[in-house]
C-alpha cells in the first residue's frame, strides 16, 4: 500500500477497500487447501441458489465459486444463471445445449470467461496483482482458471491458487499456459 497517502481522500478509501476484498479472497481461496483434495468434474445436481458440490472434490472453477462465496457472500451459480437466461446466445455453444443449465453453467470456464467480460474488469495479462483471476488453457485447448495469490516466488512472480487435478494448491502457472487472460472482480458491496 506504499504511495496511497499521496493520493486523495477517495482514491485512497478505493485503493484501501481492492486491497481488503483482494485479501479476503485470497484467504477463502487459501482455506480450500487441504480441503478440497481431489479433481472431479461429473456433473451434479445441486441446488439453487447457493449449490455447491461437495468441499471435498470439484474442478477449478470450484475455487473461485466458492472463494467469493465464502469472502463476499457472492454467488456466480445465481449471476450467470440469470444473464445465461436473459442472454443465452453470448454465451458459448460448445455443449450443444438449447437453454441454461443451473446446475452446471456457472461450473464451466467459458461461461464465466463471458460472464466477466460482461461484467468485470478486463486487465493486460501482466502486472498481476492479489485476487485476479487468471484464464488460460492447457494443452492449447482445456480451460483453466485460478486466483493470483498474494505469495510470490523469490523472482516476484506470484503463485495462484487453484485445482488443476490434485485438490487445491498454491503453486505456480503464470506463464506456463497458453490464451492467458486476466480480470478482477470484486462484488458490489450491498
Amino acid at each position: 500500500m506504499a504511495g496511497l497517502g499521496a493520493l486523495p481522500l477517495a482514491a485512497n478509501n478505493a485503493g484501501w477497500q481492492a486491497f481488503s476484498q483482494s485479501t479476503q479472497l485470497v484467504a477463502a481461496a487459501r482455506r480450500q487447501i487441504g480441503v478440497t483434495l481431489d479433481y472431479d468434474p461429473a456433473y451434479v445436481q445441486i441446488d439453487y441458489p447457493g449449490g455447491d458440490v461437495p468441499r471435498e472434490s470439484g474442478v477449478c472453477i470450484d475455487v473461485v465459486i466458492r472463494a467469493y462465496r465464502d469472502a463476499f457472500g457472492y454467488d456466480f451459480q445465481t449471476s450467470i444463471h440469470e444473464d445465461m437466461r436473459a442472454n443465452f446466445g453470448r454465451y458459448p455453444t460448445n455443449w450443444g445445449l438449447s437453454g441454461p443449465d443451473r446446475n452446471i453453467d456457472h461450473r464451466r470456464v467459458p461461461n464465466l470467461e463471458t460472464w466477466l467480460v460482461r461484467n468485470a474488469t478486463e486487465l493486460p495479462p501482466e502486472d498481476w496483482q492479489p485476487g485476479d483471476l487468471i484464464t488460460c488453457r492447457v494443452d492449447r485447448s482445456l480451460p483453466h482458471i485460478a486466483i493470483v495469490s498474494d505469495r510470490k516466488m523469490s523472482w516476484g512472480e506470484p503463485y495462484v491458487i487453484h485445482n488443476i487435478g490434485l485438490g487445491t494448491r498454491e503453486e505456480r502457472l503464470i506463464g506456463r499456459f497458453e490464451n492467458e487472460r486476466r480480470f478482477r472482480f470484486f462484488p458490489a458491496e450491498t
